[in-house]
């Protein structure tokens, strides 16, 4: 599979995403992940998570279900190497673990960084 972040379905969600519409860069993402096949599947699962997550900030504050999202990301991110899809999975791993201990300490996270290397 190829990963385009300049154009198509995966640059309107990164664009989404990047202006905070958290659930519609969700949608668009989904729409490659139901025919993604391994492992980019379950790496597109990971990215869906992490625009969940925030959504789920932006609409209610909802901290619990947010720091789940971002665990469940997080596990499925981790035996990725350090670029995956054209993404930095270093950058985007650590802003997770920042994320999580924002939450942890019930302070209100910025969003995680989704960096395509390309761009």
């Amino acid at each position: 599979m190829t990963f385009d972040w300049m154009t198509g379905p995966l640059a309107e969600g990164l664009h989404l995403y990047n202006s905070g519409e958290y659930f519609t860069a969700h949608e668009a993402w989904e729409t490659i992940w139901l025919s993604a096949p391994e492992p980019e599947r379950t790496f597109l699962q990971a990215l869906i998570q992490v625009t969940a997550a925030f959504e789920h900030l932006k609409r209610n504050n909802n901290q619990l279900g947010a720091t789940r999202l971002l665990s469940a990301a997080l596990r499925r991110l981790t035996p990725y190497p350090s670029q995956f899809g054209h993404i930095d999975l270093d950058i985007l791993r650590a802003d997770i673990r920042d994320r999580l201990a924002s939450l942890a300490a019930h302070t209100s996270p910025q969003p995680a960084r989704i960096l395509p290397l390309s761009l």
